[in-house]
Parts: C-alpha cells; sequence; structure tokens
C-alpha cells in the first residue's frame, strides 16, 4: 500500500476522491463493481460554518428538498442565517418560517452556542474526528448523525461513516448483495474494511444508490 493510502490527507478534494476511490476498488470487489456500473462518484462539498449546520439539522429525517425550503424560509425570516441573526428570532417567529418547534430550538440555541462562543466551530475544524465530533454533539439537536455528515461534506475528512442513513444502509444492501438492509451494527462492522476510506465509500454508496433511481444528490434522510 502506498504511503499516501496508508496515511489519508485531512481533507477530500477531487485528486484525493479519484486516490480513494481506486483503493476501494482494489480492496472490494462489490466497489470496484459499483464505480464500474456508475462512475466516480461526485465531492459533494458543503462550505464549512453555521450556515451548513444549520441546513443539516433541517435536513434531519426528511428529503434535502424539504430541508433545503425550511432553509430558505429561514433566510427570508431572518435575513441572512448568521448566528446573530437568528439568535436575534425569538420560537414563534422561527414557528411562523414553517420550523417544528424542535428544530426551531435546535437552530435557536446553535445560534446562541455559536454567538457567545460556546461552540467555536473554526476550533472543530482543527480538531481531530473524535473531538470534533464531541464538541459538535455537546449542543442540543446535534447527534452523531448530524456531526458525521458535517465532518464529511463540510469538513470533507476521509474517514466518516454517518450511522443511521437510510439511504446508505438501502445501498449498500444493494451494492453488497445482501437479503436485508443491514443493522446499524453490521453496517459499521462491514465498514471497517474500508477504513480509513470510509468517507470516500459512503460516497461510492449513495451514488450508485441515487444513480440506479436516477436522482444525484444524497438523502438527508437517517433512521429514526
Amino acid at each position: 500500500m502506498s504511503p499516501a493510502v496508508a496515511s489519508p490527507p485531512r481533507r477530500v478534494d477531487r485528486r484525493i476522491l479519484r486516490a480513494g476511490c481506486r483503493e476501494l476498488a482494489r480492496r472490494d470487489a462489490h466497489l470496484a463493481r459499483a464505480l464500474h456500473e456508475f462512475g466516480e462518484p461526485p465531492l459533494w462539498a458543503r462550505p464549512a460554518g453555521f450556515a451548513t449546520l444549520v441546513q443539516i439539522i433541517l435536513e434531519q429525517q426528511i428529503s434535502l428538498e424539504s430541508g433545503r425550503a425550511a432553509f430558505e424560509r429561514l433566510e427570508t425570516a431572518a435575513g441572512a442565517v448568521t448566528p446573530e441573526a437568528v439568535a436575534d428570532l425569538d420560537l414563534a417567529s422561527l414557528r411562523r418560517a414553517g420550523l417544528t418547534r424542535q428544530k426551531a430550538a435546535y437552530c435557536r440555541g446553535l445560534a446562541e452556542s455559536v454567538r457567545d462562543g460556546g461552540l467555536r466551530l473554526r476550533r472543530v475544524a482543527r480538531a481531530d474526528d473524535e473531538d470534533a465530533r464531541a464538541q459538535l454533539c455537546a449542543v442540543k439537536g446535534i447527534g452523531p448523525w448530524t456531526a458525521d455528515v458535517y465532518l464529511l461534506f463540510a469538513l470533507r475528512r476521509p474517514d466518516i461513516w454517518p450511522p443511521g442513513d437510510l439511504a446508505l444502509l438501502r445501498a449498500l444492501r444493494e451494492v453488497k448483495g445482501l437479503r436485508r438492509d443491514p443493522t446499524r451494527e453490521r453496517a459499521e462492522r462491514i465498514a471497517r474494511a474500508w477504513r480509513p476510506w470510509r468517507s470516500v465509500a459512503a460516497r461510492v454508496l449513495w451514488h450508485a444508490y441515487l444513480s440506479s433511481r436516477g436522482r444525484s444528490v444524497p438523502t438527508a434522510s437517517r433512521a429514526r
């Protein structure tokens, strides 16, 4: 194994994504077949920062399209999705923007935490995966799925496996030829063989899942 594969870089870009795909295809015949059939997956990068984290919270347990619509309503209500602007809105204003009571509370709590320095997203970006995840999950409304999606798409860490993502579990069943959707635990066991490239493997699986259904953007739904 080459040194570049043994010690992957901290941030995935197009070149690193390609290298990870080559390595995974060498290791796993099922992923190799998915790559041959559907091609290299998109990077699906998102900008790091407060607005992206809010959008991921809004996408919890619903489609990306619904999450994007909720984000746009919030942006209209706040004027801009910044910690200060969102924290200045009361819960009633957030509810009038179409957010559920729970997500309104989560978004306002996150805004206050970032505004007041309880959560420092630049420090999260410098932290290792475990510490970054712990810092994010200390904020109410951010669980492992939300934190890992942020690490995977915004910070573009190379070895993140989002637990419980429904499309990822279904893609794993289809690509691996399993009889049923794997449990989170079984999926994580399978994914261990792809370390330290699990973020790339997740992209390969999502891309196969979406391409087989004529879609182009990854799901945001997670197991409840």
